[in-house]
C-alpha cells in the first residue's frame, strides 16, 4: 500500500475499496464455481421480507493485510468461503466520527455521529435503533437485545433523547457481569481470561460487579442455572466466546427480532502482541460463522433473518509515523476510517459487491427500511442493496 493512505480523504478511501474489490475478485477466480464470480451491484429478485435482524459489530477492526489481502485470507476462512458467497459485500464503509469503541458503536446504533467521551458511562444523545423499532412498531421489551462487552456499554440500549422517553430501549446483557454475579468467591483466577475488560487504556478499567439484575437475566431470561453457566464458561477461551454463547441461548429462549452483538477480542491488538491480534481475527471469523449457522439451524430465524457484519472502524497504517500500525487507531487516516460490511439474508443478493461509499451510520436507516420504522433523527441514509 502506498503513501496515499496516510491522509484521510475520498481518494484514499476509494483506493482501499478498489484494493478490496481486486483482492476478492482474485480469490473468487481461484475458487471454481464460486458465486463470487458474478459480482454485481444489482438488486436481487424480490423475496419474502425478513422478520428478524442480527447485527454483529466488532471493536478494533482488522486491517486488510491480515484479512482480505491475499496473505491474510487464511485468517478468515469463514468470512471468505462461507459468508462472502452468501452476502452482498460493501467495500467502502466510512466512519467519520470519533475512533473510540463505545462512542463509535453508539454512532452505528443511533445513525448519528455521537460526540461524548468514549470512556464516559453515558447514554447516547440520539435515539437508538431499538427505540425507533419498539416505539414505531409497538414491540415488547423482550424483542430487542444487545449483548456487549462491559466497558461502558451498559448504557447503549437506550438514549437520553426526551422525544422517546424511558423504557423503550433494548435489554442489555453484559456477559462479564453475568459471570461476575455467578462466580463463586475466590474463582476469579479461573476465569481471569474472560474478565479482562479494557485493552485500550490501563487507566479506564471499571470494576466488574454482578448483582440482582444479572442473576435475574441468567435465570429468568436465559434459563440457565448458575452451575450450568459456570461450567460452560470454564470451557471457553475468550470473552467473545462467552458473548456468542449467551447470544445463542437468547436466540433459543426468547428469539428476539432485533439482536445486536459486539465482539472485542481483536482489540487485544492494543497490548502490542501481533500473534494475539491474529488469534483475535481468527476467533472473530469463526464466531461470525457460528452465529450464521445458529440462524440457519433455529426455526425461529431460518429463512427470515438478515445479518449484518461490520467493524466499528479500522487500524493504523504501518506507513504512518504518527500511528502504531496494527496496535492502535490514533491517526484518523483512511485505513482507520474505511472498513467494510457484509449483509446477508432474504432479499439480499448473494455474491454481490458494492463499491460506492457508504457510512457506518447508514445502518440504522437501513434497518428502518427493513422493518418499516422511521429513523427520523438519523443522519445516515438507507442502503438500498442491504434490505
Amino acid at each position: 500500500m502506498g503513501s496515499g493512505f496516510d491522509l484521510f480523504g475520498p481518494e484514499a478511501s476509494r483506493e482501499i475499496a478498489w484494493s478490496r474489490r481486486d483482492f476478492l475478485r482474485t480469490a473468487a477466480g481461484l475458487t471454481a464455481g464460486s458465486a463470487l464470480l458474478g459480482f454485481s451491484p444489482l438488486r436481487a429478485v424480490a423475496l419474502p421480507r425478513p422478520q428478524k435482524a442480527i447485527v454483529v459489530t466488532f471493536g478494533g477492526g482488522a486491517r486488510d493485510e491480515e484479512t482480505f489481502a491475499p496473505d491474510g485470507q487464511e485468517n478468515i476462512p469463514c468470512l471468505m468461503k462461507t459468508l462472502l458467497p452468501q452476502s452482498t459485500f460493501f467495500t467502502q464503509v466510512v466512519n467519520r466520527g470519533i475512533l473510540g469503541h463505545y462512542v463509535a458503536t453508539a454512532s452505528i446504533v443511533t445513525g448519528d455521529y455521537e460526540t461524548f467521551d468514549n470512556f464516559a458511562a453515558v447514554a447516547p444523545d440520539n435515539p437508538t435503533v431499538f427505540e425507533y423499532y419498539r416505539k414505531d412498531l409497538r414491540r415488547p421489551a423482550n424483542d430487542a437485545w444487545v449483548i456487549a462487552p462491559s466497558n461502558g456499554f451498559n448504557r447503549i440500549g437506550e438514549s437520553d433523547n426526551r422525544a422517546y422517553g424511558q423504557g423503550l430501549g433494548a435489554g442489555v446483557i453484559l456477559p462479564k457481569h453475568l459471570l461476575a454475579a455467578a462466580m463463586p468467591k475466590g474463582g476469579v483466577v479461573d476465569y481471569a481470561h474472560l474478565l479482562k475488560d479494557n485493552y485500550e487504556t490501563p487507566y479506564y478499567a471499571p470494576v466488574l460487579r454482578g448483582g440482582e439484575v444479572e442473576m435475574k437475566q441468567l435465570e429468568s431470561v436465559l434459563k440457565l442455572s448458575v452451575g450450568d453457566f459456570i461450567a460452560h464458561a470454564r470451557s471457553l477461551a475468550s470473552p467473545d466466546e462467552l458473548s456468542v454463547y449467551i447470544a445463542k441461548q437468547l436466540m433459543r429462549q426468547i428469539a428476539p427480532s432485533l439482536l445486536w452483538i459486539t465482539l472485542h477480542d481483536i482489540d487485544v491488538a492494543h497490548a502490542g502482541a501481533f500473534s494475539l491480534y491474529l488469534e483475535g481475527i481468527k476467533r472473530t471469523d469463526r464466531l461470525c460463522g457460528e452465529l450464521w449457522q445458529a440462524v440457519q439451524s433455529n426455526p425461529e430465524y431460518a429463512g427470515k433473518t438478515n445479518m449484518y457484519i461490520l467493524p466499528d472502524f479500522g487500524r493504523d497504517s504501518d506507513l504512518d509515523a504518527g500511528g502504531n500500525g496494527f496496535q492502535h487507531h490514533r491517526t484518523g487516516d483512511a485505513l482507520s476510517r474505511t472498513t467494510w460490511m457484509m449483509a446477508m439474508g432474504p432479499g439480499i443478493r448473494q455474491g454481490a459487491m458494492v463499491n460506492r461509499p457508504i457510512e457506518s451510520i447508514d445502518l440504522v436507516p437501513t434497518l428502518g427500511s427493513l422493518f418499516g420504522f422511521s429513523a427520523r433523527f438519523a443522519q445516515g441514509r438507507a442502503i438500498t442493496e442491504a434490505v
